[in-house]
């Protein structure tokens, strides 16, 4: 007798070329895979998608319109449950229909009388009252509520979510593996560069094809914030320190959101002067299986986005954050470690000086803080485990 199949579906941010976003959502998807191989069920997601014909193709997933009615009333109708998350989707920084939407989705499934769960989710920051009452609601409609940090939990206690509903998990892609040789699948990733080290797609410390053996790699993930671009003009001075001080080092930058991390690191390189030929970006790199690649291949990570840092943690990469929103410094505090600037405030000499030792000082690094990273891979998958489990009870 075969196992039992089970229809999810999947909603986030996916399908709009934002590596960090689809990382979350190809963890999941090996997540559910995993957890329902060990308890004996089969896992067939349907993720909810900006580009579904992309995403399906890309993760051998059926895939909806995420914003075409029917095609969402059809996925919901079809699938046994729904999962919202992982990802920063109930916050209304960036626009006020960002919580409505998900909320819309979650409310839909629950009407279709749909088992609904919440996949490590980051919560805020959420200025509009109006909202609590809604995201309260919802939420104790939902089996399973997991988020990723105590930040988030904490808000949502202040929302009267009883406290013990609410399980603290690691964001999802602190669990996604590196593709081997075996199973690999998906576009190679293309770099840009005059430098051999640049051009390279694999790893720092020497791997670059025709580079000296001493080589060392510096990953490098920017984004626009400020208006008048100040982090980034300073970001581009500590560079330019680090290059000089470290005739070995190679920069590498990371764009993480297609297209405009692209021009943002060529904002940055544009600023790096005679340093240029010790300069390369990815370009390209959509898959999140490349991009981890890419940054397992770093000897230090240099990190505006959120999940170059959880890539950099989950493959023992010493890191520099730089913060310009809460959940940066949430996940560093989870490793131990503090941001070395943020967007509001960015000493470029003490950035330097801290990139500087934590790159000679990797080996260290790793060491200090390994058993904190292994116990965050385990963690990663208690989400799947828990909602795997609630269809093995349900049967």
């Amino acid at each position: 007798m075969g196992a039992s199949v089970v229809k999810i579906a999947l909603s986030g941010y996916y399908g709009f070329d934002n590596s960090g976003d689809e990382a979350v959502l190809q963890s999941i998807l090996f997540a559910l895979q995993e957890q329902g191989r060990a308890q004996g069920i089969r896992i067939e997601p349907i993720v909810l998608s900006a580009n579904p014909e992309k995403t399906s193709q890309m993760y051998g997933v059926q895939a909806y319109h995420r914003m075409k009615p029917g095609a969402l009333l059809s996925a919901l109708s079809e699938a046994d449950g729904l999962i919202s998350g992982g990802g920063s989707l109930l916050q209304d920084a960036t626009s006020a229909k960002t919580i409505p939407y998900y909320l819309a989705v979650l409310k839909l499934a629950q009407w279709l009388g749909k088992p609904t769960f919440i996949y490590s989710q980051g919560i805020g920051p959420v200025n509009r009252r109006m909202f609590d009452g809604w995201i309260r609601g919802v939420f104790k409609r939902c089996r399973y509520v997991s988020v990723r940090d105590t930040e988030s939990a904490e808000l949502l206690g202040q929302m009267r979510l009883p406290r013990e509903r609410i399980e603290v998990v690691p964001d999802p892609v602190m669990g996604l593996p590196l593709r081997d040789a075996r199973s690999a699948v998906g576009p190679s990733a293309g770099l840009a560069g005059t430098d051999a080290a640049s051009q390279a797609s694999g790893g720092g410390s020497g791997a670059a094809d025709g580079a000296p053996a001493s080589v060392r790699t510096v990953g490098v993930s920017v984004r626009f914030w400020n208006q008048d671009r100040s982090e980034l003009e300073a970001l581009s001075r500590s560079l330019g320190q680090l290059v000089a001080a470290r005739a070995d080092v190679r920069l590498r930058f990371l764009p993480f959101h297609l297209p405009s991390d692209e021009v943002a690191s060529q904002f940055v390189i544009d600023r790096l002067g005679d340093h240029g030929d010790r300069v390369g970006m990815a370009l390209g790199v959509v898959h999140p299986q490349d991009m981890l690649e890419q940054v397992a291949g770093c000897d230090l990570l240099i990190g505006m986005r959120l999940h170059s840092l959880i890539y950099a943690a989950s493959q023992y990469v010493p890191m520099v954050g730089i913060s310009y929103d809460p959940k940066i410094d949430q996940f560093l505090h989870r490793l131990g470690m503090k941001a070395a600037a943020s967007t509001a405030r960015f000493d470029a000499e003490a950035f330097t000086v801290e990139a500087l030792q934590l790159l000679d000082g990797k080996p260290e690094w790793a060491a200090s803080r390994s058993a904190a990273i292994e116990e965050l891979k385990a963690q990663a998958q208690r989400p799947a485990q828990q909602i795997v489990s609630f269809y093995i009870g349900n049967k």
